[in-house]
């Protein structure tokens, strides 16, 4: 569904004016009282070997890469984001916010990660985590938070992420949106990988079965998303 309107010019927040119902990602709805963990879709950067463009909107039989992912994990989460740069009004048909990256030279990953914690903080004050997922995921599992909520443990600062065949997946993960400053620092002294920072806050993993169909499976080539295709439902 569409959505008309102007982009909010918001620092790292941008949004359509007129796009503010519950479930969007935006304020409105009963955002104080909801303490689900709410999500960030990292978009990902250009799709260079599959013909260049938005990787988010790269097409998976007939749909956004992005829709598949937003199908997954939508039903889990409080709200979605996506993190991207560049213009958000080629993304106004979703109806999500669209964080830029709040520091310079992109850095990766973990600036989408840091942008998600602090439109937490800002729309969602009530919500304590944030759920990072890439946008070239489109197998995700449906009980992908819950599990990650499970492995996580009591502790406040601590992370949870993802493996699956032995493998970890750093960037689907739970984050305290309470690192948001310790993030920030981080960046600022150069970090850029997900893994290590997430393993400096302690670093808990949750395994997920992928007999015959890895859900974290990554669509990076053509080759990927034809076998992606033969898959997704």
């Amino acid at each position: 569904m569409a959505h008309s309107g102007r982009i909010s010019s918001t620092p790292n927040c941008r949004w359509p004016a007129a796009a503010c119902y519950p479930g969007n990602g935006l304020r409105g709805g009963n955002a104080v009282s909801d303490q689900r963990p709410v999500a960030v879709v990292l978009g990902g950067g250009l799709a260079r070997r599959m013909g260049g463009g938005d990787k988010a909107l790269v097409r998976l039989r007939g749909r956004p890469l992005l829709d598949h992912v937003l199908d997954r994990i939508r039903p889990q989460v409080r709200a979605v984001a996506l993190s991207a740069n560049g213009d958000p009004a080629r993304f106004i048909a979703w109806g999500i916010a669209v964080l830029a990256d709040p520091v310079p030279g992109n850095p990766g990953p973990l600036a989408g990660i840091l942008a998600g914690m602090r439109w937490a903080r800002r729309m969602h004050p009530a919500t304590r985590f944030l759920v990072s997922v890439p946008t070239d995921t489109p197998l995700l599992p449906d009980d992908l938070v819950a599990r990650l909520l499970a492995a996580r443990g009591p502790g406040e600062s601590g992370v949870a992420c993802a493996a699956s065949r032995g493998q970890r997946h750093p960037v689907v993960a739970l984050w305290p949106v309470a690192l948001a400053d310790a993030l920030a620092e981080a960046l600022a002294a150069g970090a850029q990988g997900v893994g290590a920072f997430a393993e400096a806050q302690g670093l808990a993993v949750a395994e997920f079965p992928a007999a015959g169909l890895d859900p974290f499976l990554n669509v990076n080539d053509r080759h990927d998303l034809a076998g992606a295709a033969r898959l997704v439902t």
